[in-house]
C-alpha cells in the first residue's frame, strides 16, 4: 500500500505529500479550516445543519470560500456524504472547474479522487487530494441540507523537495537491564535517520509503559524524544495497534519512519524500568546528508492527564518558536463504564495567536465518525494517515492517531493544539494520554523528565458496563419458543432502551438462555450483576456455568413498572480477553445493563 501511496502523491503533485520532506518547515503563510462546529458552544456540530454553511447562494450552500490565493484545499472530511453535487469555482470562473457528487469525493470511483488519497472507514469519509487555486476558490453544495463537514486549507506557496537520500542500515542486539540506558545509535557528524525498527514488538507490550526511547540531537542535553516506546509507536493501552505510514507495528516489528535530520550529532537510547531483562533488536536506517537550514528537528512530546481538568481541554502541545505539527495519537479512558461521552469534544488549533481550526468531534478529528455504532467507529480500523486504535465502550476506552502530511500545520511564532473532553465545557473527566510529533527549528519547552513509571502505567478499570439495550454483545440465545428484540419502553415519563427476551415453555436445547461476549482486560474474579426493569408479568434470570445454575436467582416481578436497580447474580473466574457469560431466563425479562466488577 505504501508504494501506491507514494506514487499517487507524486502523480497528484501534492504540495507537501512526501514523507521524506516532512522535516522541512512549510512556507505557507496560513493554514486553517472550515467546519460545521456549533458557534454557540453547544454540541450541534452538524446534526441540524444550522452551522454547515457560510451563506446561501440561491439553492446552494457555500461551504468554503477563500479570496487570498494562491492556496490549496488539503483535506475534506464528512461522516454524512450524500448524492448531492459539490461544485468548485476556482479563480473567479463563472462555471465550476470541478463538479462531483459529494459521495464521489470519497468513493474512489472518480478521478482525481482515487484511493488511497480518498476513502472511507471508521464511520468517516476523507479526501487528501489537493485542490489548488491561484486567486480564489468557492465551494458550493447543492443539496437541501448538509450536516457534518471539515475542509482544511493552506494559503501561500510552497515548493516540495523531492530528493531521496541513500540510506545505510545498522542493526544491533541489546539486553535491556532495569535502570541502564542502552545506546542503540550514535553519530558525531551531521546526518539524518530515515527510520527505526524495533523487534520483537511484543517486548514493548503490556500496561507498564516502562521501556522508554530517548533521542538527543545536536548536543542538546534534554531529549527531543522522551516517550514510552509503546505509545511512540501507536500502541493502544499497551497492545500493538497502529499500522500507519510513519509509525506502528507490522509483522511483529515496531517502526518509526519520520525523518530525523541533525546538524552535528545524534544519540538514541532505550531505557528499561522492568525488573526482568528484555532482549531487543534495533535497526536504524540513516543517511549522511546533514540537516538543512529550512528543516526542523523531530520532537515527540508525551503527555498524560490522569484526570482531565473540568472546564479545560486536554493540551497536545503548547509551543513557542517556529515549526510544524506532523502527527498526534491519543488514548482516552473514561471513568464511567459504558459511557464514552468524552469523545464528543472538539479539537482546536490556535496558530500564531489566531484560532484557525475548530473541529466537530473527537473521532472526526481522526477522520472517523459515529463512535458507538457497529461498523463505524466501533473497532480497530487503520489507514496510512489516521485510524481508530480501538473502541471498547464497556471499558469507556478508545484511541486514535492522525498523521499530518499535506495538511501539516506550520507555525511561525506559536502553536497550541487541544482537544475537548465532553460535549460542552469539557465536563467529562477522563484519563488522556497523548503523543505529539512535531518539527521545530529550536528546542521547544518540555518537561525535564517523564513522570515516574507508576504514574505512566495503563490503569485497568475495576468495573465494566455493557449497555444491553443499545450495542448488545450478544453471543447466542435460545430462540425456540422465545423472542428477542431491542426496544424502547416508557417508565413513567422516561424512555428506556432495553433488551427484551420473552420465553415460553421449554427450549429444545434445555433451559432458555442468553449469552454475552465480555472482553476482560485482566484475568481474575469478577462480580456479575444486571440492571433491568421490574414490573407485572416479568420473570427471572440466573447465571449459569457449564449449563448449571450459579449463584442467585434474580426476579424482576413487581406490582408496578420501575427500574430494578443493580442486582448481583454471582462471582465468576474470567480469563483475560473474551469470555462467554451465560444466563438462564424464565419468562420475560427487560434488561438494560450487564456489570462486571473486579474482586480483589
Amino acid at each position: 500500500m505504501q508504494t501506491r501511496w507514494f506514487a499517487f502523491l507524486l502523480l497528484a503533485g501534492t504540495l507537501a505529500g512526501q514523507p521524506e520532506d516532512l522535516a522541512r518547515i512549510r512556507g505557507w503563510r496560513k493554514v486553517g479550516a472550515f467546519s460545521s462546529y456549533d458557534r454557540s458552544g453547544g454540541n450541534d456540530d452538524g446534526f441540524s445543519g444550522k452551522y454547515s454553511y457560510l451563506r446561501k447562494e440561491g439553492d446552494a450552500l457555500v461551504i468554503a470560500e477563500l479570496n487570498e490565493g494562491p492556496g490549496v484545499l488539503t483535506r475534506i472530511w464528512t461522516p454524512t456524504p450524500t448524492q448531492d453535487p459539490v461544485e468548485f469555482y476556482i479563480d473567479g470562473e463563472a462555471a465550476p472547474r470541478l463538479k462531483v457528487n459529494f459521495i464521489d469525493l470519497f468513493s474512489g470511483k472518480q478521478a482525481p479522487f482515487l484511493k488511497p488519497d480518498a476513502g472511507s472507514g471508521a464511520g468517516g469519509y476523507f479526501s487528501y487530494v489537493p485542490i489548488r487555486f491561484e486567486k480564489s476558490i468557492k465551494v458550493l453544495y447543492r443539496g437541501p441540507k448538509l450536516q457534518f463537514y471539515q475542509i482544511n486549507y493552506a494559503l501561500g506557496t510552497d515548493t516540495p523537495r523531492l530528493s531521496k537520500h541513500p540510506v545505510q542500515r545498522t542493526s544491533s542486539q541489546h539486553r535491556l537491564m532495569q535502570g541502564r540506558a542502552a545506546a542503540v545509535f550514535t553519530a558525531k557528524t551531521g546526518g539524518r535517520i530515515a527510520g527505526l525498527k524495533l523487534s520483537p514488538a511484543a517486548a514493548f507490550s503490556g500496561p507498564g509503559r516502562d521501556i522508554v526511547l530517548r533521542a538527543y540531537w545536536d548536543g542538546d542535553p534534554k531529549p527531543a524524544i522522551d516517550a514510552p516506546v509503546s505509545d511512540l509507536l501507536g500502541y493502544s493501552f499497551g497492545e500493538p495497534a497502529a499500522e500507519a505510514l510513519l509509525f506502528g507495528v507490522k509483522d511483529g516489528v515496531g517502526y518509526l519512519r519520520m525523518p530525523m535530520p541533525y546538524a552535528k550529532s545524534a544519540r538514541i537510547e532505550l531505557l528499561s524500568e522492568r525488573a526482568s531483562p528484555v532482549d531487543v533488536t534495533v535497526e536504524v536506517e540513516h543517511a549522511k546528508e546533514a540537516r538543512l537550514p529550512d528543516e526542523g528537528r523531530l520532537y515527540a512530546l508525551w503527555r498524560r492527564e490522569p484526570k482531565t481538568v473540568q472546564g479545560q481541554p486536554f493540551v497536545f502541545a503548547d509551543l513557542q518558536g517556529q515549526g510544524q505539527i506532523a502527527g498526534v495519537s491519543l488514548q482516552a479512558q473514561g471513568f464511567q463504564p459504558g459511557n464514552t461521552g468524552f469523545f464528543e469534544g472538539d479539537d482546536q488549533a490556535t496558530i500564531d495567536g489566531e484560532l484557525v481550526i475548530h473541529g466537530t468531534g473527537s473521532e472526526d478529528f481522526f477522520n472517523g465518525g459515529w463512535y458507538d455504532i457497529p461498523g463505524r467507529w466501533y473497532s480497530r480500523v487503520l489507514f496510512p494517515l489516521s485510524g481508530c486504535l480501538e473502541y471498547k465502550k464497556h471499558l469507556a476506552r478508545t484511541g486514535a492517531y492522525r498523521i499530518f502530511l499535506n495538511d501539516v500545520m506550520p507555525y511561525r511564532k506559536s502553536m497550541k493544539l487541544t482537544i475537548e473532553h465532553g460535549p460542552v465545557k469539557n465536563n467529562v473527566p477522563t484519563d488522556y494520554t497523548g503523543v505529539t510529533y512535531l518539527y521545530s527549528m529550536e528546542p521547544p519547552a518540555r518537561p525535564d523528565a517523564l513522570p515516574p513509571v507508576a504514574e505512566r502505567r495503563v490503569t485497568a478499570p475495576e468495573r465494566m458496563t455493557y449497555e444491553l439495550g443499545w450495542n448488545t454483545p450478544l453471543a447466542a440465545s435460545s430462540l425456540n419458543n422465545a423472542t428477542l428484540k431491542k426496544e424502547t419502553i416508557a417508565i413513567g415519563k422516561e424512555n428506556v432502551r432495553v433488551l427484551s427476551f420473552a420465553t415460553e415453555g421449554v427450549d429444545r436445547f434445555g433451559p432458555h438462555f442468553l449469552a454475552f461476549h465480555v472482553d476482560v482486560p485482566e484475568a481474575g474474579r469478577y462480580g456479575v450483576s444486571v440492571e433491568g426493569v421490574a414490573g407485572p408479568g416479568l420473570g427471572s434470570i440466573t447465571a449459569a456455568v457449564n449449563d448449571q445454575p450459579e449463584g442467585a436467582v434474580v426476579s424482576f416481578a413487581g406490582d408496578m413498572k420501575r427500574r430494578s436497580g443493580e442486582r448481583e447474580l454471582t462471582v465468576l473466574e474470567l480469563r483475560e480477553g473474551l469470555n462467554a457469560v451465560y444466563f438462564h431466563v424464565t419468562g420475560k425479562v427487560e434488561l438494560q445493563r450487564l456489570h462486571l466488577h473486579r474482586r480483589r
